[in-house]
């Protein structure tokens, strides 16, 4: 849906992380905020933070004191889109009761935000394309041209260039948008940075919900790091979000994550640290799962089947587990 524009806090959430991804990129985004560029394209995953990057372009701009405003392509229909894009006259179309100023006009000097670009159908593809070539539109029913020199910051999660092999995207305003163009690198690629995250996360959902959790149990800090983060940093952020919400304690524990986390790491270990060696890290991980295991047992009490719901696997599978690490387990 389309956001009508505010004039942007001060103060805004900055790029967290000690990666050399993220060094780059908050690099990367400084340098591309001060030029002048009026066309910037993010690429990233669904959840990396593209909407956080394209608020810090605006804060970190001489556009800062200006709007900023953000559209969800996906969520408007093409003929609305329009509509809120460049505004209507009057009895320009049935409904169109009185003038509307278009989000264009009120955020000119400022940043435009166009979300998931890729959603844009076709008509609106050409037309955005004109705008970008021309800097200048007309309201819906009008003759008269207007013009606008807002930045316009688009995002995608998808690979356009795929997108236009396939005909779904036009290949004239690919090229248009990849003047500058500035890549997040997913969660799972940003070793420890994960660690640093959940606490912050962790610090600003205890502050929002009063929730009292202040420490993160090792044996969970080893699960996100080695877990994938499909969902990247929303992911986690909505994880310890419900942790702050239904749980009750001090101490994050592995009780409190989804089974299909624990699940998934038991199943595909992930090195992310990239300091060790592989049979190094083969001996890592194998000490790992046979704490995660060990750990299901005695709070079972040696009984299989309730640890291995606990684990969210099957019985049979905890069983094949346990013989792969040699670990013996005679009860049931």
């Amino acid at each position: 849906m389309a956001r009508h524009p505010t004039p942007p806090p001060v103060a805004f959430q900055t790029i967290l992380g000690d990666h050399p991804s993220v060094v780059q990129l908050r690099d990367l985004v400084g340098r591309v905020a001060r030029s002048k560029a009026g066309i910037v394209l993010i690429y990233g995953e669904t959840g990396t933070g593209k909407g956080l990057v394209a608020r810090t372009l605006h804060a970190q701009s001489d556009r800062a004191k200006n709007n900023f405003t953000e559209i969800n392509c996906a969520a408007i229909p093409g003929n609305l889109l329009e509509s809120e894009l460049f505004g209507h006259e009057r009895g320009a179309f049935t409904g169109a009761v009185e003038r509307k100023i278009g989000l264009l006009e009120i955020a000119s000097g400022g940043s435009v935000f166009l979300d998931e670009i890729r959603e844009l159908d076709p008509v609106m593809q050409a037309k955005l394309l004109t705008l970008l070539d021309t800097r200048g539109f007309r309201r819906i029913g009008s003759v008269q041209e207007l013009s606008t020199n807002a930045r316009f910051i688009a995002a995608t999660n998808k690979i356009l260039l795929n997108e236009v092999t396939a005909g779904k995207f036009r290949d004239d305003l690919y090229y248009r948008l990849q003047v500058v163009s500035i890549n997040i690198p997913p969660l799972r690629d940003r070793g420890d940075d994960v660690q640093l995250l959940a606490d912050r996360l962790l610090e600003k959902y205890n502050v929002q919900h009063e929730s009292h959790f202040n420490q993160i149990d090792p044996a969970v800090r080893e699960i996100f790091r080695q877990y994938r983060w499909p969902g990247n940093v929303r992911e986690l952020g909505n994880l310890l979000e419900r942790i702050c919400i239904l749980e009750e304690g001090e101490r994050i524990e592995e009780k409190h994550l989804p089974a299909r986390i624990v699940r998934e790491v038991l199943k595909h270990p992930n090195d992310t640290s990239g300091s060790t060696t592989p049979s190094d890290y083969f001996e890592q991980t194998k000490q790992f799962q046979k704490a995660l295991l060990d750990a299901a047992l005695q709070r079972s009490r040696g009984n299989v089947t309730q640890a291995a719901d606990q684990l969210g696997i099957s019985r049979h599978a905890l069983r094949h587990q346990l013989a792969k690490l040699d670990m013996a387990q005679s009860k049931n």
